[in-house]
């Protein structure tokens, strides 16, 4: 019968002081490194995004500590008072609900201003949504660029990802359960059936992983109103080689038949390049840019 292994116990060496960024797990309370336990049981003060689920994880490893609340509704009570402990030689220490502050969280203003009064400032890695999802997605992973959430509403959030068609690299993005399939559908248009992959409730119990052209996830049912924490990843378009050349020949092929703003959704659709740049190229060769 397998054992569960125990609770490790905490270093008593000391902590050196300044600014901690402490990674902490997005699901499995396990995913939790040796050194963060010991910075979070060492610090004079650990800033929370909420102070209850903070609460929860330092419960389930005996942790007691001070807790301050440290999101974009309090950060601005809360970050002078954690520079000016920083300043006398305190210990902070920051994190998010899940995964590495300051990815999609607040905190990069109390980084910022730490480095700046000279107080050191030091990373304590850990768990991540966006990595978790670029190692399950298989997608290439050589270059990619986390965007973060799209706009919520559908022509901002088209918009948002035509300046992102062009990106030779795998797109990375977070979403929400309640516009998960809206965001899907406008992936599909503007990127196209590029391969992608969503990920859910990533190290949870229902953790799951599904890849495919975008198209078809778009369509796919389970994302018609899914709950939990979302990873969208978007492969780099299939043409990612496309030229100038490539882009104006296209132009010029699709304007004989359709209106300059017609064409450029096509080709852009086609190449993986900007509908905003094609634009104002298609305007050019049509003589209307003036």
């Amino acid at each position: 019968m397998s054992r569960r292994p125990p609770t490790p116990e905490l270093s008593d060496a000391p902590l050196a002081p300044g600014l901690y960024v402490v990674a902490t797990p997005i699901g499995n309370l396990r995913d939790i490194t040796l050194r963060a336990l010991d910075v979070l049981a060492a610090c004079d003060l650990v800033l929370a995004e909420d102070t209850r689920v903070t609460g929860k994880l330092l419960a389930a490893y005996g942790i007691s500590a001070k807790l301050e609340r440290h999101d974009e509704h309090a950060a601005a009570r809360s970050r002078p008072r954690a520079l000016a402990l920083l300043a006398q030689g305190g210990r902070v220490a920051l994190v998010s609900d899940a995964g590495t502050p300051l990815v999609s969280d607040p905190g990069y203003r109390l980084v910022r201003e730490a480095a700046a009064q000279g107080s050191a400032v030091f990373p304590i890695p850990g768990a991540s949504a966006l990595l978790a999802g670029l190692a399950a997605a298989g997608l290439p992973t050589d270059r990619f660029l986390f965007a973060g959430f799209p706009p919520p509403k559908s022509a901002a959030r088209r918009s948002f990802f035509e300046e992102l068609a062009g990106v030779r690299a795998t797109l990375v993005f977070y979403e929400g359960g309640s516009r998960l399939a809206a965001s899907l559908a406008d992936m599909a248009a503007v990127f196209g059936p590029r391969e992608a992959a969503v990920g859910r409730e990533l190290t949870k119990l229902y953790e799951t992983v599904t890849r495919g052209p975008l198209d078809v996830l778009a369509a796919d049912p389970q994302f018609a109103a899914p709950k939990g924490e979302i990873v969208v990843l978007v492969g780099p378009g299939r043409e990612a080689a496309a030229t100038a050349a490539d882009a104006d020949a296209a132009l010029t092929e699709a304007l004989a038949r359709l209106r300059p703003g017609d064409a450029a959704a096509e080709v852009a659709k086609a190449l993986g390049l900007s509908r905003r740049d094609l634009y104002r190229r298609a305007l050019a060769l049509k003589g209307e840019d003036r």
